[in-house]
């Protein structure tokens, strides 16, 4: 029956009394998960993070996936400092899947929200997603977010224990918990002499209540933050005891090899595997359709050996079903972009001040096209999944971005409920966003139930990985921007077309992971709200994704009148993250450009951007001491080979960091580009481990430059082209530049580091080949023509 209109009125105001309420409240606590850590013998858990041995060992519980960025180091030294442990006894656990690890620093950076942006509404905005995402959000590891999203949870977790084990000294020694001391995992009273190990303690400990609000250290006080301590996992790495995904070894093991169908999307229409059923080793063929996690149906073969699986497969006759994508072209979804910026204003992200007229009134108008393809991952380690499936049960081994989206999809294929499957989290042998995908591990367990109770290893050849990826977006971008009589920007008009990868991701994430509609239904109900709040709906519930458009709407250069927008072309292209994402081809169009107005001005680069950046202290900061380390302005060395040498700068800030950085390349005689020098400042807030960073800042330098020397994705009648790394070529050691890294000091909140060293490199060496040739490349890879 209907409610009376008073009792109806009278509900409806409790409801939102109770949700005012609930909105103003902290996130929930990320102390104590919803489960009691799986007991240990000897090793006593103190909270959801830390477990103290009897021993006097110290083992971190850490929810992010080491894919070769040091975060298993670089969170255990939070830990460890407020918990004032001994460095030496500290050791590195997987974490079991529990809400309080869900990553709320990626979903809260992933508001397309400006870093100049320091209001009320965003403030609210961010809190309210964070409790969203503290409850149905998902454990992730990606986005640069580790450090930034546990920096206050692992440090409380610390802090928490180490009060706890005061108290028991405290209690044990009849003293003031003041006067107890606590220094590299011995805990003492100096007054009395008298001191205990942290294992004498534990047990005592673990048994008192938590702490109501754990005091944390100063920066002052930190004994490792800070420090380049060397990395936890570097050892077994060197002796070749570490231990990934594709290292996986169980009894009885055997090993899928799957071929799949060479057009994106498409599945098997039938099959003939009679030959392959015949050859050595082999214990069963079978067919699978596309995941519901997304991807490609195909044919695989099980055998007693990965040989024996992979020659077999190749005997298997199959009929391909094509799909939607049988038509699909790079080269007409590149015309595509094109089109859908000629053909509306797209969605506006920024926009102040008033660009026609600014341009109208502009002494000088300077107009480019920039473009930038698709990229494949190609990380070393072959994408592969072993699954042994049970009787009413599933166990995992994976490596893995994404532990609790991997359970989800392995409980959906296998129609289990999600506590009955187990992940073993790996180390991975590159990320780079292709392992926050669940594909593949949703196929290993389509492949594993042909043998029940054996575990079964799924491994893709290298053709298959390159050919069937999600794959970093193309994209198209199209400036505008009026010069004053001085050559300063007075307009600035940015519009950018590609596909979008949020929606993509979300809707694959859906189809595995029950709790993703509730969080969907949260963000669109924020999306709403953001609206109402005068927001312009830019929020991911409204259909907006930031991913598209970050580095282009998000700069800091300071031009009166400036419009960014974007618009989103749908195409049956597998998209998905890519390292830095759009930030990645955002800050080539960005840097290019900038340099493009510097030269209409006829002004030094470095100190055209410096002009742009006096109401941003910490960006200029950077750039100048790129500049003066770099030697910026002094003549370079000529070239062994009489090549013309020139540098070139470039500054973005990216997932909260700043970067600058200064290129030194040659270009020979036969146009063949070289870059012998970079030199990367960055600015990420409080530098937790100066090694770590410089050795991220590194990497990214070497991915970026492999990116814009050399990569592209092409694809006709919808099969990827590229099949192996002789056509995705990485940088070779020779080719390698040497490296110079720098850290500047900060006692900010960390931020970013694994991402923002990207963006910069292909627009720092695309300007210096400018300075070197007078040609200006705004198309990536960066080829001479």
């Amino acid at each position: 029956m209907p409610l009376p209109r008073r009792v109806f009125l009278g509900t409806l105001a409790a409801g939102g009394a109770l949700a005012i309420g609930w909105g103003v409240l902290p996130p929930r606590q990320r102390l104590v998960g919803a489960d009691a850590l799986p007991a240990v013998p000897g090793r006593i858990a103190f909270n959801g993070w830390v477990r103290i041995g009897t021993d006097d060992s110290v083992t971190v519980l850490v929810p992010k996936s080491e894919m070769g960025q040091g975060i298993h180091t670089g969170l255990a030294m939070l830990l460890a400092d407020e918990l004032d442990a001994d460095w030496s006894q500290v050791r590195i656990e997987p974490s079991p899947v529990d809400a309080i690890y869900n990553n709320l620093a990626t979903a809260v950076d992933a508001l397309p929200f400006h870093p100049d942006d320091h209001s009320t509404a965003r403030a609210m905005t961010e809190h309210l997603t964070a409790k969203l995402v503290r409850e149905f959000g998902l454990m992730l590891t990606g986005g640069s977010s580790s450090i930034k999203d546990l920096w206050l949870p692992m440090r409380e977790a610390g802090a928490s224990a180490r009060a706890m084990l005061v108290a028991a000294a405290a209690a044990r020694w009849a003293v003031p918990a003041a006067q107890v001391q606590v220094n590299a995992g011995l805990i003492g009273h100096a007054a009395s002499g008298r001191s205990a190990r942290f294992g004498e303690l534990a047990e005592a400990a673990a048994a008192l209540p938590l702490p109501d609000t754990p005091v944390l250290k100063t920066p002052a006080q930190f004994r490792l933050i800070g420090q380049p301590l060397k990395r936890l996992e570097a050892a077994s790495k060197i002796d070749g005891s570490a231990r990934f995904g594709i290292d996986v070894v169980r009894p009885g093991m055997r090993y899928a090899s799957v071929v799949m169908c060479p057009t994106l999307g498409g599945r098997v229409a039938a099959h003939d595997g009679a030959a392959a059923s015949a050859m050595p080793g082999v214990r069963a063929v079978l067919a699978f359709p596309p995941p519901p996690a997304g991807g490609t149906g195909g044919v695989a073969v099980i055998a007693d050996r990965p040989w024996q699986a992979m020659q077999a497969v190749k005997a298997v006759q199959v009929q391909w079903d094509a799909g939607p994508a049988a038509t699909l072209s790079s080269v007409a979804l590149m015309q595509a972009f094109g089109a859908a910026i000629d053909a509306d204003d797209g969605f506006c992200y920024v926009q102040r001040g008033d660009v026609a007229a600014a341009l109208a009134g502009a002494a000088k108008t300077v107009r480019a096209e920039y473009s930038a393809p698709y990229l494949a991952h190609t990380a070393l380690e072959p994408i592969n999944c072993t699954v042994q499936v049970g009787e009413g049960s599933a166990t995992v081994w994976a490596s893995t971005q994404v532990p609790d989206i991997a359970r989800a999809v392995v409980a959906q294929t296998l129609g289990l409920d999600e506590d009955q499957v187990q992940v073993h989290v790996q180390y991975i042998g590159g990320g780079f966003g292709r392992r926050l995908e669940v594909d593949f591990i949703a196929q290993a367990a389509l492949i594993a139930q042909a043998a029940p109770g054996v575990p079964v290893q799924t491994i893709w050849s290298r053709e298959q990985d390159s050919t069937h990826d999600f794959y970093r977006p193309a994209a198209v971008a199209r400036f505008k921007a009026g010069l004053d009589a001085a050559g300063r920007p007075v307009a600035w008009h940015h519009h950018s077309a590609s596909q979008a990868i949020v929606p993509q991701v979300m809707a694959r994430y859906a189809a595995a992971k029950r709790a993703m509609p509730l969080l969907a239904q949260g963000m669109a109900a924020l999306g709403r709200g953001a609206q109402a709040l005068g927001l312009d709906g830019r929020m991911p519930g409204a259909g907006i994704d930031k991913t598209a458009a970050e580095g282009a709407f998000d700069q800091v250069y300071e031009v009166p009148a400036m419009r960014v927008e974007h618009s989103v072309v749908e195409a049956p292209m597998p998209v998905g993250f890519w390292r830095a994402v759009g930030h990645s081809h955002q800050a080539f169009f960005n840097e290019g450009f900038v340099d493009e107005l510097a030269h209409a001005a006829g002004q030094d680069p470095v100190a055209y951007r410096a002009a742009l950046l006096q109401q941003h202290p910490r960006h200029l900061a950077v750039l100048q001491r790129a500049a003066q380390a770099a030697g910026w302005g002094q003549p370079l060395a000529p070239a062994a080979d009489g090549a013309t040498k020139a540098r070139g700068v470039a500054l973005h800030q990216s997932f909260g960091s700043i970067v600058a950085q200064v290129a030194e390349v040659s270009v020979a005689a036969d146009k063949r580009i070289r870059v012998h020098r970079v030199v990367a400042v960055i600015d990420c807030g409080t530098p937790v481990n100066p090694n770590l960073i410089a050795q991220q800042l590194e990497g990214a330098v070497v991915f970026g430059l492999s990116a814009a020397l050399d990569g592209a994705v092409t694809v006709e009648n919808g099969q990827v082209q590229q099949r192996n790394f002789h056509d995705l070529p990485p940088l070779r050691m020779a080719a390698c530049p040497v490296i110079e890294t720098h850290v500047m000091p900060g006692s900010a909140h960390p931020e970013g580091v694994g991402e923002p060293g990207l963006p910069p490199i292909a627009p720092a060496v695309a300007n210096a080949v400018f300075a070197a040739t007078g040609q200006r490349l705004r198309a990536l890879p960066l080829k001479l023509g």
